[in-house]
């Protein structure tokens, strides 16, 4: 590095230069017309950083030279010239993006979001070799999006096992050094689960954000770039208004990327000509700064002075290069000629069910483990459970059927992909996917090793992180729908640590951009005493977020459930989000074992009443209820010996099974007397939509049991803990 940059000269070429003054004139050009056109309204400009353009284009250029192997560029970036990148990068309609500010959208795309958050695709031709362009759709949350294209980018790199991908994200110097979420993508990147193989960094630095631009205000650093220390990775400081040593420097940034495969980082030293939105006023917080900016000159006029004294260019080709880009841009043409690729067709998957003689083999497979391999005594016992399982003289438990489930996806063809906090073993030592030998440490995975056909499978301890990683995934289930692609919080109670993930992408991505997805999220809920941060994975925030069938919200009660689950969702044709409240203390609860002869059906929406001594025509009342809540009223009943209280289990939350519920109402419809359930306090959990749910769509009352409501999702102390679970259980039966 140090001896490319001590040897560095500028051996641009004249026709290069005025490539770059053209890309700069075509920035401007749409800057001006846009604010002309329509005043006060928010466009987010680049004005003061017009170098960008150049800049990308340059990447674009390089990538396509015959000794690169790229032919696929992501860009990630938040609303600052977003709209301008839309133009003179990905080549949108001038006529578009002008429909945008009149709030005229296609009726076709379905797309429901501001202009400045929409992404597009297109393909670009240069040295006759074509090249893929994606920008991302994202939400205004500063650099989020970043960790969602990293997952993107691992899809395609995993399904096309090649590195023709090159990521480039554009930064905020605000937010680049002011996110947390920074910290954690660095974090990402090199790892092995979760590495792209290098990305380039752009930070666009205004030295503002928004109205604040005392840097002891704004960062502890001196740099805004410095956090990227943390990989030791290349900085470059690149002054913005230097047309020629930014592209020198972009070059030696391609090729850093491309040889290292590592992270690089250039930082476009400009400013901010406009307010924040162009709406503002600057003068009121940043007199100063905006005198300056008032009379400085623009990198054009800069640029033109040079190529004017260096006689590569005269007034009046700079006048026709206005000149052609202001009729592109009256005439509603395009800046930059680009083709838009086809929408792959998507086939539907055809899911096989299992015969039990089938599954007992699976089971048989998954089980095993090589000779002389000196596993741990503890989950020996476990596969060896699993042996017995396979011979049906066991009922499945839910490590086993999960595995099962995977094992029977990946036979059929479609890849699995594990993520989060400690799941190769599973938090509560569940899942053991992943066995290791106590003498050496060489692991040993049986989910790789069951057919020569078999689908791909991908299990990744992740960093302690649920913001990024739960990006990351999302972003990784967007891209193939032959992978069943899962996340599992270490507890549920931690995925609000990616609340925006939920809120911004996961429940709303398809209704404002059309991403799909299918992504599994697993969240460990239930209330076994350990306190309020290791109880409840807040069901009612999801059922706040579900709406036009957005997502699914599901918790399951037994092993067969988890497992018909995990294998619809992956050969589902229709891409919907998954939340699977999994269970604790359920994981080897001997009720929640399910014989082999389950797995052959379907998931069931709801589980009517089990037991068939209950006395039907005396029935005193119906107990909803969804989760662990249910074996603590079963096990009360029946040592009561209680044969008029029936228990129904809701296992699907949203999309709620009206038309299940009301089957139940016809067959019992003696009974008006409904009570719902739950462990968790009257203001969270399920209630509050249950309640509405019988009343406003199903015309009934429902009453409830229950804790009271609570700021705090549950007691520290574990005999109150006891106490009030008791005093639930006790309330249903003695009423």
């Amino acid at each position: 590095m140090q001896k490319n940059i001590e040897l560095m000269k500028n051996n641009l070429q004249n026709k290069e230069k005025k490539i770059f003054f053209e890309e700069l004139i075509a920035t401007e050009i749409f800057e001006t017309n846009i604010a002309k056109n329509f005043p006060g309204t928010k466009r987010f400009s680049l004005e003061g950083c017009d170098i960008l353009i150049p800049i990308i284009k340059e990447i674009i250029r390089y990538s396509s030279k015959s000794k690169n192997k790229i032919t696929k560029i992501i860009l990630s970036m938040a609303h600052r010239g977003r709209l301008n990148v839309l133009a003179n990068i990905m080549g949108k309609n001038i006529k578009e993006i002008k429909n945008e500010f009149k709030n005229i959208f296609s009726k076709n795309n379905n797309i429901d979001d501001v202009k400045y958050h929409l992404g597009y695709s297109s393909i670009i031709e240069y040295n006759n070799k074509k090249i893929k362009l994606q920008l991302t759709f994202n939400p205004s949350h500063l650099e989020i999006i970043n960790c969602v294209s990293m997952g993107i980018i691992k899809s395609y790199i995993d399904s096309s096992k090649n590195d023709n991908i090159l990521p480039v994200n554009i930064h905020g110097d605000a937010s680049f050094s002011g996110q947390g979420i920074v910290q954690e993508i660095l974090n990402l990147s090199q790892t092995r689960g979760y590495g792209i193989n290098g990305t380039i960094h752009i930070v666009i630095n205004n030295q503002i954000g928004f109205t604040n631009s005392k840097i002891s205000d704004m960062r502890s650093s001196y740099y805004c770039t410095d956090i990227a220390k943390m990989i030791q990775c290349p900085i470059f400081h690149v002054n913005a208004d230097n047309m020629e040593n930014a592209i020198l420097i972009i070059r030696l940034a391609i090729k850093y990327r491309n040889l290292f495969k590592k992270d690089v980082f250039i930082d476009l030293v400009s400013y901010r000509r406009h307010s924040h939105n162009e709406i503002d006023d600057p003068y009121i917080t940043q007199p100063l700064m905006y005198h300056y900016i008032k009379n400085h000159e623009t990198i054009q006029n800069l640029y033109f002075k040079t190529l004017l004294m260096q006689n590569i260019l005269n007034v009046q080709e700079k006048e026709n290069i206005y000149k052609k880009y202001q009729i592109l841009f009256n005439e509603d043409n395009y800046f930059v000629k680009t083709y838009i690729p086809s929408k792959k067709n998507i086939s539907k998957i055809t899911f096989k069910r299992l015969t039990i003689n089938e599954l007992k083999k699976l089971i048989f497979k998954i089980s095993n483990f090589p000779k002389n391999f000196n596993i741990h005594s503890k989950v020996k016992k476990i596969y060896l459970d699993r042996l017995s399982m396979s011979k049906g003289k066991k009922k499945i438990d839910w490590g086993t059927a999960e595995n099962l489930a995977y094992a029977n996806i990946l036979t059929q063809g479609i890849s699995c992909r594990l993520s989060g906090e400690d799941i190769k073993r599973g938090t509560f030592s569940h899942r053991h996917a992943v066995i290791y030998d106590q003498n050496n440490e060489i692991s040993y995975i049986p989910l790789k090793n069951l057919s020569l056909k078999q689908g791909k499978f991908y299990i990744y301890n992740s960093i302690l992180s649920e913001e990024a990683v739960l990006g990351f995934e999302y972003g990784y289930s967007l891209n193939n729908q032959n992978i069943l692609t899962i996340w599992e919080a270490q507890f549920g109670d931690f995925v609000n640590g990616a609340q925006i993930i939920i809120d911004q992408f996961i429940s709303s991505g398809e209704k404002k951009w059309q991403y799909q997805s299918k992504l599994v999220i697993m969240l460990p809920h239930g209330y076994e005493g350990q306190g309020p941060e290791h109880s409840s994975a807040r069901i009612e925030r999801f059922l706040q977020l579900s709406s036009e069938k957005n997502i699914k919200i599901c918790m399951p009660s037994n092993s067969s459930q988890i497992y018909h689950l995990l294998c619809e969702q992956a050969f589902n044709y229709i891409k919907k989000p998954l939340i699977i409240f999994t269970p604790k203390s359920l994981l080897r609860h001997n009720l929640a074992c399910s014989s082999l002869k389950y797995f052959k059906n379907n998931f069931q929406l709801i589980i009517d009443e089990i037991d068939n001594n209950i006395d039907i025509k005396n029935i005193k009342r119906i107990i909803f209820c969804s989760g662990k809540i249910y074996y603590d009223l079963l096990e009360y009943r029946n040592s009561i010996k209680e044969k008029n209280i029936i228990l129904i289990r809701i296992e699907q939350l949203y999309p709620f099974p009206f038309s299940n519920i009301k089957k139940i109402i016809i067959k019992y419809y003696k009974i008006n007397n409904f009570f719902w359930c739950q462990e968790e306090p009257k203001n969270q959990g399920a209630w509050i939509y249950i309640q509405n749910y019988f009343k406003n769509k199903l015309n009934l009352n429902i009453n409830y049991i229950g804790r009271k409501s609570s700021s705090s999702p549950s007691t520290g102390n574990l005999n109150v803990h006891k106490k009030q679970q008791q005093k639930i259980i006790f309330s249903i039966f003695n009423i």
